[in-house]
């Protein structure tokens, strides 16, 4: 049994560590770390799972972004990643759904990532149209999901950091 909790400045290090153990530690060297840079994760939407043992089982983290000209505020999604020795008991569906329900209940409208389609399907995103984000981006990664109807009539435009 997983126990997921809102991710804290102590959890830190060990999620970083889970990070570059899933996807190496060239990572910070994508387009999406530019957006990321300089500002914190949002701490009530990022997650960590807890095994039985206390250990890291998986993470989750968004952050705050800005679409077009006219600013619309909306999460980056991303990463998320589960330790090797729990992938396949769906844990990465359960941090997902979970953060998503607390993103909607926080208010928030719009949620983009940079990722597999047949994957993130399954929890309602699709190829984003009209937004474009800073390359090197294969657009046809770039996903979106309105949590809110209408959540993305109107906006398009360049994908760029908040604040």
């Amino acid at each position: 049994m997983f126990r997921l909790f809102p991710e804290t400045p102590d959890d830190h290090d060990e999620v970083e560590y889970l990070f570059d153990l899933a996807f190496a530690p060239g990572r910070e060297a994508l387009s999406s770390y530019r957006l990321r840079d300089g500002i914190e994760p949002l701490r009530e939407l990022s997650l960590v799972a807890r095994d039985p043992t206390d250990g890291i089982a998986g993470a989750i983290r968004y952050w705050p972004v800005r679409i077009g000209e006219a600013g619309h505020r909306a999460l980056l999604l991303g990463p998320v990643a589960v330790h090797p020795t729990h992938q396949g008991e769906g844990l990465g569906a359960a941090l997902i759904l979970d953060s998503l329900d607390r993103a909607r209940d926080a208010g928030w409208e719009r949620v983009i990532l940079v990722g597999d389609e047949p994957y993130y399907r399954r929890f309602g995103f699709r190829r984003a149209t009209g937004l474009q984000f800073p390359p090197p981006t294969n657009p046809e990664r770039l996903l979106s999901l309105a949590l809110q109807p209408g959540a993305f009539d109107g906006v398009s435009g360049m994908v760029r950091r908040d604040g």
